[in-house]
């Protein structure tokens, strides 16, 4: 089995796949002073709450914070005996390499995100991530990232609100009843959530103006469903595209790698 591991800069997340089957998914909060004995009792706990017996035999990571991926290896080799792949790194290759600027960094979740819709979908897609930042990924006919764009993420920005305000209050993230709030927590969802609105349907036309020709718009992350109520923002919502691009990029490099080159030496 393939132990999947997409780390972002509030949750980690750890999914079990059986070739193109999800047997468990896992979420833990990002903490780079996690060690590797510890990520190993609490998933062996899951997974055996899961019963899932098949032995784990790889491990790929993807990960926007570089400070936890030392022990997130040291899991791999220690416990489950491999060498992970680590997506951006040398050894682990794209199916198509990303095209930008000479020297710019692209995040390993966008380019993961690339390559899941792509396999799904094929090219000319908007990939719409509401994570940490909200991030638009444009996907080009043959599959290569092209770039796109980062905005704050939504919970980012209503932290900004309450900490700059010192009266205003936390407040969920929530479809309002009504665009024209009564009471003060009424105004400020009102205004992330139609704000939302309106900036993702006004950057996915701007990219389609831009681009000249017709796009799928897939969106992905846990607030997608809930700004999909507002409008027709996406053509199809993927809840596990991270994850699926991760099992991509792995079959793709495994018979280029070879076994004994995965594995940990004695």
């Amino acid at each position: 089995m393939l132990l999947a591991i997409d780390c972002g800069n509030t949750n980690t997340v750890f999914a079990i796949w059986d070739g193109r089957q999800l047997l468990g998914r896992w979420r833990i909060s990002t903490n780079h002073s996690r060690t590797a004995d510890e990520y190993h009792v609490w998933l062996s706990t899951l997974i055996q709450h899961e019963r899932l017996e098949a032995p784990i035999h790889a491990v790929i990571i993807s990960s926007t914070v570089p400070r936890v991926v030392f022990n997130l290896r040291v899991l791999a080799s220690r416990y489950f005996g491999c060498r992970p792949m680590v997506v951006g790194k040398p050894g682990c290759a794209l199916p198509v390499e990303p095209r930008v600027d000479p020297g710019t960094q692209v995040g390993p979740d966008r380019l993961v995100n690339t390559v899941a819709g792509f396999d799904l979908y094929g090219g000319d897609l908007i990939v719409v991530d509401f994570g940490t930042a909200t991030t638009f990924d444009v996907v080009d006919a043959d599959g290569a990232y092209i770039g796109g764009v980062i905005s704050p993420g939504v919970n980012l920005s209503l932290e900004a609100l309450h900490q700059a305000a010192a009266a205003l209050p936390h407040v969920d993230v929530t479809k309002p009843e009504k665009v024209i709030g009564t009471n003060t927590v009424a105004c400020m969802q009102s205004g992330v959530f139609w704000g939302y609105v309106g900036l993702v349907a006004g950057i996915i036309r701007q990219i389609k103006a831009e681009r000249g020709r017709a796009m799928k718009v897939i969106g992905t992350g846990g607030l997608a469903p809930l700004f999909q109520q507002g409008d027709a923002l996406f053509d199809v919502f993927e809840e596990d595209l991270t994850m699926h691009g991760l099992t991509v990029i792995y079959n793709y490099n495994k018979d280029r790698i070879g076994p004994d080159e995965m594995a940990v030496p004695e």
